[in-house]
């Protein structure tokens, strides 16, 4: 596992592109979510604030409608670390992503800390916004739609 990425938690596509993606990262020894290295790793349009990246995510959990990312900007790994205005942009994506999108459900969790327990291939602070998919057909077959957490 390199510093930033842990490719152990990488395997959760059947395909193995994602875990193959990580695995270059490693070895570059680089953290894909820096702003430095994110155009090169993260090929979907970004939206820039302040404080947040904000754009679809590469490589989406299946079944979903939507799955955006938001991803500090500057490289911290802890939620403790967030200042109280990047708090406060976070908040105001959220609502803007769950109106404009039109997302009447879904889950909103942050990845931060320890990838040993979060279930994140990068360690660098970010959140998802995911609204399932049931009209997918692989909704019935997977029962749904599921993150690794830890």
């Amino acid at each position: 596992m390199s510093a930033y990425v842990n490719e152990n938690n990488s395997q959760a596509r059947p395909d193995g592109i994602y875990a193959n993606v990580i695995r270059e990262i490693a070895k570059e020894g680089v953290c894909p979510f820096c702003t430095d290295h994110l155009q090169k790793f993260h090929k979907k349009p970004l939206a820039e604030r302040a404080y947040w990246w904000v754009t679809d995510n590469m490589y989406p959990y299946k079944p979903s409608k939507h799955h955006r990312l938001l991803i500090h900007k500057t490289h911290i790994s802890h939620m403790n670390e967030l200042s109280p205005e990047a708090w406060t942009e976070l908040l105001e994506i959220f609502k803007e992503e769950t109106t404009g999108r039109n997302i009447t459900g879904g889950t909103f969790i942050m990845r931060f800390g320890d990838t040993k327990f979060t279930g994140a291939s990068v360690s660098h602070l970010h959140a998802h916004i995911v609204q399932s998919d049931p009209e997918d057909a692989a909704y019935d077959k997977v029962k749904g739609l599921t993150m690794r957490i830890g």
